[in-house]
């Protein structure tokens, strides 16, 4: 795809969908480049293509994953003492009031080893304020102790990352995630990766083909 400018959200979909259609079975890549144009976010999301990060922070591989994780939202559980714990906390839960903290803390949890590199906080920031990224945090008192962001595609959301300083804060705002998409009709979180501590939530991973045609089912819902 030419750099002369910006392609349009509709030309970045009919660019990714002509790769997928050529897409042989075993392979995952779809694009690779060397900024994170928000509109390719806007349009890659709704396909089952992000940006992944590669050997060389500076090149963004844009990937359609032979295995997914998903969340039925129906499937999603918390343990009794977890449960018992949220009740009594003091965490307060809310939405899109300070993305660029949590994406910030995101990147400071798995530092040194973090992905989120500055080009794709400034990309997955612009998102938040154009209103198809959003953001999660959990509060004790006035200090941010979890959260997590996403890229919202209205039949489903995609979870980035997310982090937490205090015992299950995280849980908190997947938890208020799971209810507030449920509310919307939705029928899956797509949380891109497989994770033993998503597993326990009831996460499970699909094949790619299982994967596209839920969320083409939850898009013809949707619309």
């Amino acid at each position: 795809m030419s750099d002369a400018r910006v392609p349009t959200v509709a030309e970045f979909r009919l660019f990714f969908q002509s790769i997928q259609e050529q897409l042989d079975e075993d392979d995952e890549l779809i694009w690779v480049s060397n900024r994170v144009p928000v509109n390719a976010l806007r349009a890659a999301y709704p396909l089952g293509i992000f940006p992944w990060p590669g050997e060389d922070p500076d090149v963004f591989p844009w990937v359609s994953p032979l295995g997914r994780g998903v969340l039925v939202l129906d499937n999603f559980r918390l343990g009794r003492s977890t449960r018992r714990a949220l009740e009594r906390s003091a965490y307060r839960v809310t939405r899109n009031i300070a993305f660029s903290e949590v994406i910030e803390a995101c990147h400071s949890s798995h530092e040194p080893d973090s992905w989120i590199h500055p080009m794709m906080r400034e990309a997955y920031t612009e998102a938040h304020r154009r209103g198809f990224a959003h953001s999660y945090e959990v509060w004790e008192g006035e200090e941010l102790v979890g959260g997590l962001y996403g890229i919202d595609s209205g039949s489903f959301f995609s979870g980035e990352s997310m982090f937490h300083t205090r015992p299950n804060a995280g849980k908190a705002a997947i938890k208020q995630l799971v209810e507030d998409r449920l509310a919307l009709g939705n029928d899956i979180l797509d949380i891109q990766q497989l994770t033993p501590h998503m597993a326990r939530m009831g996460a499970e991973e699909w094949t790619r083909s299982h994967f596209h045609s839920a969320i083409k089912r939850a898009d013809a819902r949707h619309t």
